[in-house]
């Protein structure tokens, strides 16, 4: 087991990445606490895992220092919670304020769960999103803007921070993370599947795997750097 007696808070645990995430650090041995707002998701996987769950307000820091008092030593922390990004509506036509929310809320989020980590002891925190260019064909809103600020703050915390490993996952999208529901799912996975050089996108279960192995001590000498999990829908 790769992450046998490890502490691991997932921030967002009850959503499609931080699920694929805490599956897979339960699997490989850690002691996996979930955090969020809604209880039944959190409470539906953290009895399906074994893990521990809490309500959480990744937004106040007050709440997220509490709850890290009550974990201890935190060895693994990756923040997935909703960037209350607003999608569909061209840049020059946004709303001012829709195009901002979810930079505000990236940055400030993760700073706070970064400095919880620190002052817990953390060995590890994953970021989840990574620098890339605008698709052609989509609006994103201020969704990119808000992962390329924290590529930003993941390199600023790497150099200030010694001893803690700071390691952004970057995907390309993640098919299965899109809602069934979603109007034009089935093109957008397509679309997907077809920028990649393997001819098939990343699924959650990948992403769980390789959050996994970056978190464990095999990959000790990897800090302040991006882990590509695009199947070559991004190219270094």
């Amino acid at each position: 087991m790769l992450l046998k007696g490890k502490n691991a808070v997932v921030y967002g645990g009850a959503g499609s990445i931080g699920g694929a995430a805490a599956r897979a650090f339960a699997r490989e041995g850690a002691h996996v606490f979930l955090a969020g707002r809604t209880p039944a998701p959190l409470q539906a996987l953290a009895k399906e895992i074994g893990a521990e769950w809490a309500v959480v307000d990744a937004l106040d820091a007050a709440a997220v220092d509490a709850h890290a008092d009550t974990i201890g030593r935190i060895d693994i922390s990756f923040n997935v919670i909703n960037h209350n990004d607003v999608q569909g509506t061209p840049m020059a036509e946004m709303d001012v304020e829709d195009y901002l929310a979810p930079v505000l809320t990236a940055v400030r989020t993760n700073l706070i769960t970064w400095q919880a980590a620190a002052r817990h002891g953390a060995g590890v925190i994953l970021v989840f999103g990574g620098e890339g260019d605008p698709p052609r064909g989509y609006h994103l809103g201020g969704l990119q803007t808000a992962f390329h600020a924290l590529e930003a703050m993941r390199r600023q915390f790497s150099t200030e921070n010694r001893g803690v490993r700071v390691i952004t996952l970057r995907t390309g999208g993640v098919p299965e993370s899109i809602p069934k529901n979603f109007q034009g799912r089935d093109a957008i996975t397509k679309s997907l599947d077809e920028s990649t050089l393997l001819g098939r996108s990343a699924t959650l279960e990948d992403v769980g795997n390789v959050a996994a192995f970056v978190a464990s001590d095999q990959a000790r000498t990897m800090t302040a750097a991006t882990v590509n999990v695009s199947a070559g829908a991004l190219i270094d």
